[in-house]
């Protein structure tokens, strides 16, 4: 991901802290979003420093029956003493990484499950488990 160097988090985002960019192919959604429960940007009135920043990257892609794989990354920019966060350029460019990074940790994962079950296959019964989930009882020496 290029940093978009005149951009306070290295590429536009809207009010709300969204944006969202192409990165290997994917499209990522970016939200850019403190942590506290209130809309005024201010220190806690407990502790006086102000409310980490959350980076989030995400992005999904489906196929065919339903199948779905997501990609997801989240940085913590944290505050420096009492001083509200300052903007980090390359907390966005750190978030699209990991959710590329994560997308293909889910990409194995999902490739290794499916390998432990063949597509296909001749099952003959005898309490194979069919993939439904019910174990088939059928007695395959008297076909009852």
């Amino acid at each position: 991901m290029d940093i978009d160097t005149s951009q306070p988090w290295g590429l536009a985002i809207d009010f709300a802290g969204r944006a969202t960019l192409t990165e290997a192919g994917h499209t990522i959604y970016v939200n850019v979003s403190d942590t506290s429960l209130s809309s005024i940007i201010a220190p806690d009135s407990i502790t006086g420093t102000y409310s980490p920043v959350t980076v989030t990257a995400q992005f999904t892609e489906t196929g065919a029956n339903g199948s779905v794989l997501r990609g997801n990354g989240r940085v913590t920019v944290m505050p420096v003493g009492t001083d509200p966060v300052v903007p980090d350029q390359t907390a966005v460019q750190r978030a699209v990484t990991a959710a590329l990074a994560n997308f293909q940790e889910n990409t194995a994962a999902y490739r290794a499950l499916c390998e432990l079950w063949p597509s296909g296959g001749d099952d003959t019964g005898g309490g194979a488990d069919d993939g439904s989930g019910n174990t088939d009882t059928t007695d395959t020496t008297t076909g009852a």
